[in-house]
């Protein structure tokens, strides 16, 4: 792909608008962001706050911990957050930066402050709402289909701001529907290093380094460490665990950011970790380490653009696709292998469901990633899943587009169902 192809452009920009940094898990920190705005508008600390949320937030943020809250979770503890130690400018890591004076204070207005939480049901998978309120005066946010979009506020009756919002629509970020892989793997051949080596190089540092504090520390159910122990420290355990740790330390509250992948932390670290210890052990060089991790993000981001955001379906699926991608590549695989090493994934470990974000997200992780290297080795073998198995289709654009259809789609009532038992317990 040459570099004044106009789709040259875009996928750098791809990378660049989800490849970013965010601290803690993604749905809290979109509801600390829109409760910072809030709070920021409403100009002063409110003494009542009201959190609208649909179901899938609800059920990402109700059993996760929140970074840099003193071991908080759920609903009320992000919102907290947001309000007390929130810097809405920093977006994703809006809770980055907490003194040990601002985390008592969250405790303290969690006891003197009534936090109010709705779930609603709008046709919109996606929805936080916050409003805030000090005496007779409110100010009011809502975020809509991704984590930074703001598309209302409004404070005491005055509307500040307007986007009208057409479905569950992207319209502010780049066309992923420019992407096939035919594309991403002619991109990943060919980008000059230098258009990403700032997106790629932070995506390694952080990434690397939350997985080596989930694997050196005490992390949930430290799923990095069991597999070590148990099946030793070859390179198929080691690309398994070594993105299981990093998923253990963030579902479990470290204060150390990652870089996401499709708005979802766990989805960026399951995409890239493998494909960096894979390159490791291969000594394969950086530029060919770097062009593999673009080809691996963008082949999840792939995925992911027909089954949306949030949904059932979870996320490591597609992302432990998108590793396996990446590794196939490094072994000298080309465009054909890497097709059917995603089909061969994605439909092996396709019924894996989304019950919000939790520390059993680290074993979800080790299994897809597993299924996709897996899925490279099968297609070694002339093993390859067929066009009359199940929702294979008789191509891999297709059988991805089959698996957007069923997550989007066939899964609505699953997603209502999790959502109705979490909140029942």
């Amino acid at each position: 792909m040459k570099k004044d192809d106009v789709k040259y452009a875009s996928f750098v920009q791809i990378l660049r608008e989800e490849l970013v940094p965010a601290m803690g898990c993604t749905e809290p920190i979109a509801l600390a962001f829109c409760a910072a705005k809030a709070k920021e508008v409403l100009g002063t600390q409110p003494d009542r706050v009201v959190v609208g949320a649909s179901g899938s937030i609800i059920k990402n943020v109700k059993s996760v911990i929140v970074p840099n809250t003193d071991g908080l979770k759920g609903i009320p503890a992000a919102a907290t957050a947001g309000i007390v130690a929130g810097k809405s400018e920093k977006m994703l890591e809006v809770i980055s930066e907490v003194t040990p004076e601002e985390i008592a204070g969250m405790r303290t207005f969690m006891e003197n402050v009534p936090i109010e939480v709705h779930h609603f049901h709008n046709g919109m998978t996606f929805d936080i709402i916050v409003t805030v309120y000090s005496g007779d005066e409110y100010a009011k946010v809502r975020i809509v289909n991704y984590h930074t979009n703001i598309v209302h506020i409004e404070k005491n009756g005055e509307v500040l701001l307007s986007v009208e919002v057409e479905g569950e629509d992207e319209s502010g970020l780049t066309d992923h529907s420019l992407l096939s892989l035919s594309e991403i793997y002619d991109f990943a051949e060919t980008v000059d290093i230098a258009d990403i080596e700032d997106v790629i190089s932070r995506q390694i540092e952080y990434n690397t380094a939350i997985s080596e504090e989930g694997m050196r520390g005490d992390w949930g159910s430290n799923i990095g460490k069991v597999l070590i122990n148990t099946y030793g420290n070859d390179i198929l355990v080691r690309a398994k665990a070594k993105a299981a740790a990093g998923s253990d330390a963030r579902m479990c509250g470290c204060e150390m950011p990652v870089v996401i992948n499709s708005g979802s932390g766990n989805q960026g670290l399951t995409t890239s970790l493998p494909v960096i210890e894979y390159a490791k052990e291969l000594n394969v060089g950086k530029e060919k380490m770097y062009r593999a991790l673009v080809l691996a993000n963008l082949v999840t981001i792939h995925q992911k653009t027909p089954i949306g955001r949030l949904s059932a379906f979870c996320g490591a699926v597609s992302a432990g696709a998108g590793a396996g991608a990446g590794i196939a590549y490094l072994l000298g695989g080309d465009v054909d292998a890497i097709g059917h090493t995603v089909v061969n994934a994605i439909c092996t470990t396709g019924g894996m469901v989304c019950d919000g974000a939790k520390a059993s997200c680290a074993s979800k992780i080790a299994t897809a990633v597993e299924a996709g290297i897996i899925g490279y080795r099968m297609h070694l073998m002339g093993q390859d899943l067929q066009p009359d198995d199940g929702i294979v289709a008789d191509t891999a654009e297709q059988t991805i587009k089959n698996v957007g259809r069923l997550a989007r789609q066939g899964m609505k009532e699953t997603n209502e169902e999790i959502i109705r038992i979490m909140i029942g317990k």
